[in-house]
């Protein structure tokens, strides 16, 4: 009885250092772990290759050994306190049927100050850099925050007849007009003026890290925001995760532990691209208004013709709600009807839209046929 006591009591203690080992913040990238992947019923393996490389992001491709030439993708990935790999299963899903390509961004913190400034512009600007270096003809897939500036990119390219404009885009839960049904989240950014933000959530980044002396907004204060929108869902599944390792539930336990594991790895944003996009994009709402620049120029959504516009809202997205993604067909007023589709996927919320298996049994299938027929 007595061993079988101290088992149990070990038991528990190995599994409250395990909770309290997840619950640690850290500001490492963890790997993408895309070995392979399943295409036509068989697996293929995949490597990955940097493309092109900036201070800011590298341009990361997930070549498939052997595969046959398919449509090329770019996922943009949003910067907003989390790394790339947060889209882990987006990337996986897309590449059973498509060359995909990710703006794999860099924490910022480690970004030497000699590289100059990161803000809205040069955001946008590495999707059209990216974009030139994939070739002609590719898609572009935005994910929540980056569908502003992937419309920017693609309107400016469309302006200029640029030979790299892509053959579709797709925006997925994304803050195009946040002035439609505002979420509790688009709420918080105009409660404050943006000198607000500027003083209380700017920091300057140590001089011991890569990016000593660059004002950054650091990833542990999103995180700390995205909880608690959502504490009572975190602690419960905390509270599981300890459940599951002292039952020796283990195939559960690494459920939890792989998302936490993802979501605990926090990157600091560029202080000049999250001060304009709040801004901007949450306080001025200068894309919809017609009062958006690049580089000193206009930005002008109708002036895409060529690309077909997907754009993809979650029924319970309580981070981007219904409407504000749809707003971008509004602005994209030169395109043909048969090039525009509009999906609204019922019970899901914002992360729900491209991770699970709505976003793989519902929501890529439409967004896999539109690629495949804007070719």
């Amino acid at each position: 009885t007595f061993g079988f006591a101290a088992q149990s009591a070990g038991r528990r203690m190995a599994a409250a250092c395990k909770v309290l080992a997840l619950a640690e913040v850290t500001h490492k990238r963890p790997p993408w772990r895309i070995e392979s992947v399943m295409t036509k019923g068989e697996a293929v393996p995949v490597v990955e290759e940097v493309v092109l490389a900036t201070p800011f992001a590298t341009l990361l491709r997930f070549a498939k050994a052997g595969a046959p030439a398919q449509p090329k993708v770019l996922v943009v990935a949003p910067m907003s306190g989390h790394f790339a790999t947060l889209l882990r299963d987006t990337v996986r899903t897309v590449l059973q049927d498509h060359d995909v390509y990710v703006t794999d961004w860099h924490n910022v913190r480690d970004v030497p100050l000699a590289a100059g400034r990161f803000g809205l512009d040069e955001y946008t600007e590495h999707i059209i850099d990216f974009l030139a270096a994939m070739g002609p003809n590719a898609s572009v897939i935005a994910v929540c925050q980056p569908c502003v500036a992937a419309l920017a990119a693609v309107a400016v390219m469309s302006e200029d007849q640029h030979p790299a404009t892509p053959a579709s885009l797709t925006l997925m839960a994304g803050p195009i007009d946040c002035r439609i049904s505002p979420t509790e989240v688009n709420k918080l950014a105009t409660t404050k003026p943006i000198e607000w933000f500027e003083k209380n959530l700017i920091s300057t980044v140590p001089w011991r890290h890569g990016g000593g002396g660059r004002r950054v907004y650091p990833g542990f204060v999103q995180l700390s925001a995205f909880m608690s929108m959502n504490k009572e869902r975190h602690v419960d599944a905390f509270k599981a995760y300890y459940r599951h390792l002292v039952d020796d539930e283990f195939d559960k336990a690494e459920v939890t532990r792989t998302f936490y594991e993802e979501y605990m790895a926090v990157a600091d944003l560029s202080a000049d691209f999250y001060i304009e996009t709040v801004d901007l994009v949450f306080q001025k709402y200068a894309l919809p208004k017609g009062e958006l620049n690049f580089r000193g120029r206009r930005v002008n959504p109708a002036a895409i013709r060529r690309t077909a516009l997907v754009t993809i809202e979650g029924e319970r997205d309580d981070i981007c709600a219904i409407g504000q993604t749809l707003a971008a067909q509004d602005l994209a007023s030169s395109l043909r009807p048969y090039m525009r589709t509009h999906y609204v996927q019922p019970n899901v919320g914002h992360y729900g839209v491209f991770s699970g298996k709505r976003w793989q049994n519902s929501i890529y299938p439409l967004v896999r046929d539109v690629i495949h027929l804007s070719q």
